[in-house]
């Protein structure tokens, strides 16, 4: 009869969602299939035991996931276990940039063009976030990389701060390959790549300034990147920071509330040791044996993989996570075309300053030995923990 097909579609749909929230499969529809000639006392006393069956097997689940819960999980289960999160600890206060420079560095002319160069850095930051990634209408890198607007913006604003500056003497820009006199009664050359990682800003990835600063007495050509007498690198991130060279070791400042500085991290140190590995140009792997015996240890040994193809947040994260190690060798075919004076010096002084290890790529010798003797210069690096930058020396050069 109607009525009793209708008690039993009643029935079944109570005891499908009974089963749904239970998280039950069942494999077969004839399960919720009932004959039209069972009576109707049978069909409701059906819908109760499968009721109670269900109820049972949520209990049984809930018992059996709780025992699985409780047992040792395999090394390397979660993501946990090959990610290194920061261990800082909130303060109640924070010291402000210009109350670290008057305590760690000495020299007034040195603390004047680490503010000016981060104020620049500041007007970079609010440019990333409102100007879209798109090419450049007027291309004029003699070096061939394609400019985008927001690199040509932010070069301009570099170029505006360092030719308004009092004490900026000449200035120098990786989209140009000239020294250009901006003040003739100034005091230091400056150097800087004003927007490194043009080609993943536009995944939105981040991408930062690197500057290198040297006094007069030296200049920049034929000078070394141990002459220099500050750099700065700045990440724009979800947070714009800055990594600064003072006296006594290197600070880290993060851009707050009002665009003012203040100290997140101070005096960093980089660990010898490290479990975190970005390896650069690994083209050159196919000429390199050692190169790719190193990559196979880093793998083999279960090191942590964190390279996102910019050098700015790639060597960054040896700073906050206080370990890491970046390589970018040289081959005959993949030759390394990290600029000495925009990039591997002012990241280099930092890194040596934080008690880390740099190498050449080529003898093995620091990379602030290397003598600029153009704007231009080219070379290979290894940057980072001094344990992993051994291992490259050892490794990769056979020394």
């Amino acid at each position: 009869p109607r009525g009793t097909h209708r008690v039993q579609a009643q029935a079944m749909s109570g005891t499908l969602r009974l089963a749904t929230a239970a998280g039950i499969l069942l494999s077969s529809a004839s399960a919720f299939t009932t004959p039209a000639s069972v009576p109707l006392r049978t069909v409701a006393k059906a819908g109760a035991t499968s009721r109670a069956s269900s109820v049972a097997a949520l209990r049984m689940d809930a018992g059996t996931k709780a025992e699985k819960d409780s047992e040792k999980k395999p090394e390397g289960y979660g993501a946990s276990h090959t990610s290194f999160y920061t261990s800082a600890v909130a303060k109640d206060s924070y010291a402000t940039l210009d109350d670290i420079l008057d305590k760690k560095v000495a020299d007034d002319g040195v603390r004047t063009v680490i503010t000016e160069m981060l104020d620049a850095c500041v007007k970079i930051t609010q440019a990333l976030r409102v100007n879209l990634v798109t090419v450049a209408d007027a291309q004029n890198s003699v070096f061939g990389d394609v400019q985008l607007g927001v690199d040509v913006i932010a070069d301009e604003l570099m170029w505006e701060a360092v030719k308004s500056s009092k004490v900026c003497r000449e200035g120098a820009s990786e989209e140009e390959p000239v020294i250009v006199e901006t003040n003739k009664d100034g005091r230091f050359t400056v150097c800087w790549d004003p927007l490194d990682g043009s080609s993943i800003v536009d995944n939105n990835w981040a991408v930062g300034t690197m500057i290198g600063i040297w006094d007069k007495t030296t200049g920049m050509l034929g000078a070394t990147g141990r002459d220099q007498v500050t750099s700065i690198v700045v990440l724009y991130g979800p947070r714009t920071t800055a990594l600064v060279a003072c006296d006594d070791g290197v600070y880290e400042f993060t851009c707050g509330e009002g665009n003012k500085w203040f100290a997140s991290k101070e005096k960093i140190q980089i660990k010898p040791e490290s479990k975190i590995f970005s390896p650069a140009n690994m083209r050159a792997a196919q000429e390199s044996e050692g190169y790719d015996s190193l990559l196979k240890h880093w793998m083999e040994n279960r090191y942590t993989l964190r390279y996102s193809g910019g050098l700015v947040p790639d060597v960054y994260q040896c700073f906050t996570k206080e370990m890491g190690v970046f390589a970018n060798p040289t081959a005959p075919n993949s030759p390394a075309k990290l600029r000495v004076a925009f990039e591997v010096a002012p990241y280099g002084l930092l890194v040596e300053k934080a008690g880390g290890k740099t190498s050449d790529g080529v003898t093995g010798g620091s990379v602030l030995d290397i003598k600029i003797e153009s704007v231009d210069q080219r070379c290979a690096a290894c940057l980072g923990s001094s344990g992993e930058v051994d291992r490259f020396n050892s490794m990769v050069l056979k020394k």
